[in-house]
Order: C-alpha cells, then structure tokens, then sequence
C-alpha cells in the first residue's frame, strides 16, 4: 500500500531579483493590502528576509527607488506617506486581465458557439445556401464554384443560385453590465478571503472592456448594508466591512443604473457568499441572519422579477457551498430567468469571463 510523502514546501515563483519580477509580487501584493502600498512594501520585507528575493546587486532600497522614478509611487511631503498612482491602479488592472484571461487562452474557455446565427461581425464555422436578401460578401466563392462544378460538371461549366454557399457570421452586440460585489463582512470570515478574488475579476473585466469593448459599459456595485457605486479608481482599495448583505438594495441600485443606458442588451452579474439579510426601512435597518428570513428573501425575489420584467438577466456567482443557500440562489434564478454558477474562488473570473463573452454574442436572421 502506497503511503504519503511529506516535504518542506518551496515557493514555485519566488522572484529572482530584478525590476520587473519584484514588480509583479508587489502589484499582487497591493491586492492583498487593499492598495496600502507601505504594507504591501513591509510583506516584501519579510519574505525577502525569508526566501530572499533581492540580491546583492539589487535590493530593495534599489526596487523602491525604481518605484518612484518609473512613476508607480508618490511620495506626500507633509508625512512622507507613499501612495499608489493612477499608473501603478491601472498595471494592477492589466496584470488581474492577464492572469485571468491568460487561463482562459490555455483552457480555451470562452470560445462558445451561438445555436443561431446571421448577418454581423464576424465569421463562423457554419455554412447554409443562398438565401435571397443575404450579403454578397458572405459567399464563399471558393465553395460556391466547387459545388457548381459538382452540380453541373466542369465541361460546360454553370452556376446557379442553388451552388452559391454562404457562410455564416455572429452578431455582437453593445453590452452595459453592473458587476455587484457583495462587501459584507461573510466575505473574509472563517479565515478565507473572497473579497481580493472579486476584486481580481472586476479590475480584469474592467480592464478587458475598456481596451477590447470599449463601446461597452460597466458599472461597478458594492452592497452591504447599503448600495452604492464605486469607479475603477475604488477598486484597489476595496475593503470589506462590518455589514449585512442587503442585496435588494444593490439590485435596485443596478437596475437603476441600467435604465440609464441606451444599449439593448443589459445585464447584472452578482458575487456574493451568502443569503440576503438586510434591508432598509427609512432609516432604520431590518437586518436578521438566521435562517433565511421571509421578509427579506420575499422582497429580494420581488426585485428579481422586476428585473425580468424590464428583460435585465442576472448572473449570480455563487461562492459559497451550503446547501440552503444555493436551494435560495436556484429559487432566485429561477424567479429572473437569469443563470447561476456555484464557483470555486479560483475559478470565479474564468466563469465571468466566459459568460460575459457569451452574452455579448447576439445571433440574427
């Protein structure tokens, strides 16, 4: 009988020393400090001391100087407090696109065939005949005077409408998504951190439609006891709170969002851990977490059938695995006629990114 072989565990990607390799542990690390870029530093610190990934050549002293020059931190003078800039926020963005997505290309996730299809942007793999009011570019010419000579031999060569093959193609559409991000303090209890991979995802999602969609919108939601809306700008330095999960509120908030925008197609994708058990009266709070709570799980529903009627789909990822409250996200669902993933942290942003390509995807005849 085979048994088990225990060994010191070693780090796989422990910098080696340089600009850029450190660079990279820092941006990972400022998601951990919500942005805090001193403790982010004093981490880098500590496991220099332990794993040593400076050298003799370049130390960290060298790292924080190159910091400074590239423009990645700021320097306030009043009480030398050093501060993330807007280019370090935004190479924090492309490296979460990158991690992310960069799984997605391995995995070849994303790459969904629509069940119909039609005159759009791009070309897909299905073929069909001529049909009158088709596009003349959609035909394949090579195909069509293959199937002529077949049809009609090489002889006395002819083509008619009937040998003409077309190809088909994909409509995309413009897309305004909310992306609700649940801050409530469930979010980082029982030791595991959910809030810096939810982060991970929006930073990415934003970053993956400001440069490949840029016709497209996102709007970024936090709830807690509260909802409000945050910019990318926010995102970095997201922290979780002492709050309930009022998610009716982030609803309506994101359903007012949407109402706003001019697109067709709009939908809200929601992380969250746990069931809805906030909501707010005036100005006072209705907040119960034990059990599922009729009150608020009844209005709660009732926003996502509001959300149906004005043909907003919403996605829920789910990152928690208790029985009881995924039987309440499948009743939610099924309430909007939306979709639900019950998702594993690691794989939380290769399932938004794929449903956000997906959905964007709009076929027509």
């Amino acid at each position: 009988m085979r048994g088990f072989e225990f060994s010191k565990f070693k780090p796989n990607e422990i910098p080696k020393g340089g600009f850029e390799e450190l660079l990279k542990l820092f941006l990972e690390l400022l998601n951990y400090t919500a942005g805090d870029a001193g403790e982010a530093l004093a981490w880098m610190n500590e496991l220099d001391k332990q794993y040593n990934i400076t050298n003799d050549e370049y130390g960290m002293g060298n790292f924080i100087d190159d910091l400074k020059q590239k423009g990645y931190l700021s320097e306030e003078n009043e009480n030398g407090e050093i501060r993330i800039t807007a280019k370090t926020e935004q190479s924090i963005r492309e490296s979460a696109l990158e991690e992310i997505f960069g799984k997605l290309k391995k995995s070849g996730k994303g790459n969904h065939r629509s069940p119909q299809s039609g005159q759009g942007d791009e070309k897909n793999a299905e073929r069909r005949e001529f049909e009158f009011g088709d596009s003349l570019d959609q035909i394949n010419m090579t195909q069509s005077i293959h199937n002529a000579q077949v049809n009609h031999g090489i002889g006395d060569f002819m083509m008619t409408e009937r040998d003409l093959e077309v190809e088909e193609m994909d409509y995309k559409t413009l897309t305004s998504t909310v992306l609700m991000i649940d801050i409530s303090h469930s979010m980082i209890l029982y030791g595991e951190d959910r809030i810096t991979p939810a982060k991970k995802v929006a930073m990415a999602l934003a970053e993956l439609i400001k440069t490949k969609y840029p016709k497209d919108t996102l709007d970024i939601v936090v709830f807690g006891n509260d909802a409000w809306p945050i910019t990318l700008k926010d995102l970095p330095y997201l922290q979780v709170g002492p709050y309930h999960t009022n998610t009716y509120a982030g609803l309506e908030l994101a359903t007012d969002l949407l109402r706003r925008r001019k697109t067709h197609n709009k939908q809200i994708f929601m992380i969250t851990d746990g069931k809805p058990t906030c909501l707010k009266e005036g100005t006072k709070y209705y907040k119960n977490s034990i059990g599922l709570d009729r009150k608020v799980v009844n209005k709660t529903l009732n926003m996502a059938a509001q959300c149906k009627r004005l043909k907003i789909p919403i996605t829920t990822f789910m990152i928690a695995k208790d029985p009881y409250l995924q039987q309440f996200v499948r009743k939610f669902t099924e309430t909007n006629g939306g979709k639900a993933f019950y998702s594993s942290l690691n794989g939380l942003g290769e399932y938004i990114f794929e449903d956000y390509i997906r959905n964007r995807r709009k076929t027509v005849r």
